[in-house]
């Protein structure tokens, strides 16, 4: 291996650890959360730079509803607003509790083209949140067509779980009245 390869590799390395150790933060931070809007807090403080995505959003299900509640984006996104969960990506994640990988969105079915034509939004990654349930998500969106890396999927992913886990913490310590 040449110098400038060695070198590149090094410099990948230690941006994929720089970006585990946001995730770590972040993991604590879900691990102290009380609420639901905590959560969602620590999502878009934390979740945008430990993938390395130009933006995200946290979606929750209500109803048959999904609201984009919070985001963290290059450009406005759908903050605030309502969209049929049978015709969003964040939608379909959580209905099929499965993670959707979306290297091109105007090639994937599950994709309303016309709510993305007008965003940067060119590639994404939608994980579901809710171990039993999901009763959200939280959606990673790149400017640049590509299949999201296998650690950015797991990046995102390991967030999700955490998250899981803090909102099923905080309904145990309300049913136990704590």
């Amino acid at each position: 291996m040449d110098r400038k390869s060695a070198s590149e590799r090094e410099s990948r390395q230690k941006a994929l650890a720089a970006r585990w150790s946001m995730a770590a933060e972040a993991i604590e931070a879900l691990a102290g959360t009380r609420s639901l809007d905590a959560v969602v807090s620590v999502l878009r403080a934390f979740a945008r730079r430990a993938v390395g995505a130009d933006g995200i959003a946290v979606v929750l299900r209500e109803g048959d509803q999904c609201h984009y509640v919070a985001e963290d984006a290059m450009e406005p996104l759908w903050a605030g607003q309502y969209f049929p969960a049978g015709s969003c990506v964040s939608g379909w994640a959580m209905q099929h509790h499965q993670t959707a990988v979306i290297p091109d969105i105007f090639d994937d079915p599950r994709v309303p083209v016309e709510a993305y034509r007008a965003t940067f939004v060119r590639s994404m990654l939608i994980v579901p949140i809710g171990r039993i349930e999901a009763i959200a998500a939280v959606g990673a969106y790149w400017s640049e067509f590509g299949q999201p890396s296998d650690d950015e999927i797991m990046l995102l992913e390991a967030l999700a779980r955490a998250a899981s886990v803090a909102l099923e913490n905080e309904r145990l310590s309300r049913r136990a009245g704590g």
